[in-house]
């Protein structure tokens, strides 16, 4: 299996090198490829591992479809001592819960830092010091976060053997519990850095510092937002452990409604369903953010600035600037790079949007891809979580609630509806309090985190400036 960039690039790469570099040279991202095809015969087979040997069996199939450049004997430990039921609480790792006939939520915040980030975000970390002890390398990680991403890499990565992680997150506009959760943490190899603006001025940076190739490769800079290929790939595996539980024979379609900003955790079921998994519709559920929702009901893909990105009470969807959209339209425009650079490198850099509507691809996006979308607000989250609460005694966090409400819009007779819960309730503890009139449970190890000392500095939204932190802490 190579790698290639979306904008063009074909240099043949392997997954160990992609690993370790984030961005492509030329400013895309990497997708393998192909997409390697699962038959109705490995999809029973993998049925059945699942059932008697778990999800981390499930996870070395998958993941080695796309990775052969690390001996199957290290990848599958790795997997092993990634997914255990000590890590995520529960032996199933993601395991479902049907609220109603046909309509489930899957549960993927069971990890150290209550959110869905871990799933991928523990395997990257084992990845990486795996990678980097076999080259005798360090690696400079620099990430941002608009709440869940920032936690669960420094979780994933503190204390590991030759890296440092640089996370950038904007100043004051997490919630409380996601701010107490990384600044708390004392690590030496962990710099937590708030920059003055919003997710997207975050990430703006990540990209500026990654597309200065002489930098990035003098400090070794590694990314593990899902610029990441790797992030995304483990992502894939729980859409295959959903589609297992929510069926019961592999002719069976299901759909998932998944709440989304960046376009990560739903363009991982894209490529489930690009390798033969039989999901019907991926449900793109945003909150007032809306700018994916927007693009597939109209085929404009429009951003926006900082002054119209707004803060909501599902804050890790305040983003305006959807990175891995470009994987998606990748596929969508038949692999055409030349044609993604001039959207996403020129188009986007000049005018801030671009127009697809007119081009025949666009009704593809639902009719050979199986998108659909929708969105959620303030008033329609408080409604979904009380509802969901009084109905079937289950409290769902403020993503999940979006999720949840989209989702109910989308349902079809006879298809299952898996919505992918995105963190657990207390991570949003002041709106929970608002919808219910009641404190969400908070477990043990985190009590009394708010309190805690905290290890942070704010800065500008200042590339330049985050560069020479990054150098002097090196040097």
């Amino acid at each position: 299996m190579n790698y290639l960039s979306t904008r063009g690039d074909t240099t043949p790469r392997k997954f160990c090198d992609i690993l370790l570099e984030g961005l492509a040279p030329d400013g895309g991202l990497y997708l393998p490829d192909h997409y390697p095809q699962v038959d109705t015969a490995k999809l029973a087979a993998w049925r059945e591992l699942h059932a008697k040997h778990g999800y981390a069996a499930l996870a070395f199939e998958i993941l080695s479809l796309y990775i052969d450049d690390i001996p199957a004997a290290d990848l599958k430990a790795i997997c092993a001592k990634t997914y255990t039921a000590e890590v995520f609480g529960t032996p199933a790792v993601v395991p479902l819960k049907e609220l109603r006939e046909g309509f489930f939520l899957e549960a993927l915040s069971n990890g150290p830092t209550l959110a869905f980030k871990d799933m991928a975000m523990q395997l990257l970390g084992n990845l990486f010091e795996y990678e980097l002890g076999r080259r005798g390398q360090e690696l400079n990680i620099l990430g941002a976060t608009s709440g869940d991403t920032g936690s669960a890499a420094e979780y994933a990565m503190r204390g590991k053997k030759g890296i440092r992680v640089f996370m950038l997150s904007p100043h004051g506009r997490m919630s409380a519990f996601q701010q107490a959760q990384m600044f708390s943490l004392q690590d030496e190899n962990i710099h937590n850095i708030a920059i003055e603006g919003v997710f997207d001025d975050c990430q703006d940076i990540v990209k500026a510092v990654s597309n200065d190739l002489a930098f990035k490769r003098q400090y070794s800079i590694g990314t593990v937002n899902s610029i990441n290929w790797a992030r995304l790939l483990a992502q894939v595996v729980y859409y295959f452990a959903g589609y297992f539980q929510a069926t019961k024979s592999d002719a069976e379609k299901v759909s998932f409604t998944v709440p989304s900003g960046n376009f990560g955790n739903v363009c991982a079921g894209h490529v489930a369903r690009m390798m033969g998994l039989p999901i019907q519709h991926l449900v793109v559920a945003t909150n007032e953010n809306d700018v994916l929702d927007e693009f597939f009901r109209t085929g404009v893909y429009r951003v926006r600035g900082a002054a119209d990105t707004h803060e909501t009470s599902s804050p890790s969807m305040d983003i305006s600037k959807a990175s891995n959209f470009e994987r998606f339209v990748f596929d969508l425009l038949g692999r055409d790079g030349l044609r993604v650079k001039a959207l996403f490198g020129e188009s986007l850099a000049k005018v801030g949007a671009f127009d697809l509507s007119g081009d025949a691809a666009f009704r593809d996006a639902r009719d050979r891809y199986g998108f659909l979308s929708g969105k959620s607000t303030h008033a329609d989250r408080l409604a979904t979580i009380r509802q969901v609460f009084e109905e079937h005694g289950t409290m769902i966090d403020t993503h999940t609630a979006d999720g949840v409400k989209v989702a109910r819009e989308n349902e079809e007779a006879g298809v299952p509806m898996i919505v992918l819960e995105t963190a657990l309730p207390i991570k949003f503890a002041e709106t929970i309090v608002e919808a219910l009139g009641r404190e969400p449970e908070r477990p043990g190890k985190f009590d009394g985190i708010e309190a805690l000392p905290r290890r942070v500095q704010v800065m500008a939204a200042d590339a330049g400036a985050v560069q020479r932190l990054i150098a002097a802490t090196c040097n």
